[in-house]
């Protein structure tokens, strides 16, 4: 009996979810198909790939080793369709982005647009969340290519940068966080600072930029907006970093908030594009990496 591909996505959605169930309808079949497919595969292979109690499904030491390399032959299988799509023509195929929420409504509009315009006949499907589950679809051949703060550190991916993107602090136009003078990041206390929930990659690169903070005394919340954050800054809740990307797209009330920048050196972030080196799409990334570079919004009304 010989391993299918399928078998193989079987089992690597079994270990994401833990659960016949799930795993079944995150590959849209059946309990007992995906059963008897898992079955099949510890036939082919000879030996037990998931231990089954009433307690729970869990894989054993070599059904997690089979999944690891599962997932390489997986992805490699995606980029041997892309390169059959490449070799058709990489433009009138289809590509897979990734981007990260703080990026995503503030660069897609011009950028899905300028797309359409130098490629007409490519279809674009995208994927918004956070920059780790990216970076695992990417990974595993579910994504073409995604669009985050770099650097990424996986060998495996070229990464381009395309444009820096600073960070100002907002502050309450009036009360008393107000008349705080923060010359530099580190200056803000840390009490007073708002950040996105965990999981995000700009909070992290935020409390970079602050310096040596005590997180136990961080303001927590479960926000995953950065307009939602911006609204909490305007009723004096608060003071926060936000990016230029998101201020250059977003409408301010000048008489609830208050935008300064830092002396140099100005903290910011990164933002670039990265894709799998064994990609056959790589040329097309370039490109699009190309014309991504020159979409960065102009930042009017932003102090200078």
């Amino acid at each position: 009996m010989k391993i299918t591909l399928r078998q193989l996505r079987y089992l690597d959605a079994l270990a994401a979810e833990r659960h016949f169930g799930r795993a079944a309808d995150r590959v849209s079949v059946s309990q007992p198909a995906l059963s008897a497919q898992i079955r099949e595969l510890e036939e082919a292979l000879g030996c037990q790939l998931v231990e089954r109690a009433t307690s729970g499904t869990r894989l054993t030491p070599a059904g997690l080793a089979i999944v690891e390399r599962g997932r390489r032959i997986l992805a490699e299988a995606v980029d041997l369709e892309a390169f059959a799509r490449a070799a058709a023509d990489p433009e009138a195929g289809s590509l897979r982005l990734g981007v990260i929420p703080s990026i995503g409504p503030y660069l897609l509009p011009k950028l899905l647009s300028a797309l359409a315009d130098a490629f007409p006949a490519l279809k674009v499907g995208i994927r918004e969340t956070v920059t780790t589950t990216l970076v695992g679809e990417l990974q595993d051949g579910g994504l073409d290519l995604i669009i985050s703060s770099l650097p990424l550190g996986d060998p495996s991916f070229v990464e381009m940068p395309v444009f820096t993107d600073a960070f100002l602090l907002a502050t309450p136009a009036t009360g008393p966080l107000a008349l705080g003078a923060f010359g530099s990041a580190s200056d803000i206390p840390t009490e007073t600072l708002l950040l996105l929930e965990d999981g995000h990659c700009l909070r992290d690169q935020t409390l970079a930029s602050c310096g040596a903070l005590d997180s136990r005394r961080l303001t927590h919340s479960g926000v995953t907006s950065l307009a939602t954050i911006l609204q909490l800054v305007a009723a004096g809740q608060g003071v926060t970093l936000l990016p230029e990307l998101f201020l250059a797209a977003t409408p301010l009330d000048a008489g609830r908030v208050r935008l300064c920048r830092f002396s140099d050196p100005e903290p910011h972030r990164t933002v670039g594009l990265a894709w799998r080196r064994s990609n056959p799409l790589s040329g097309l990334c370039e490109r699009i990496a190309g014309l991504t570079a020159r979409l960065k919004p102009a930042a009017d009304g932003i102090p200078a």
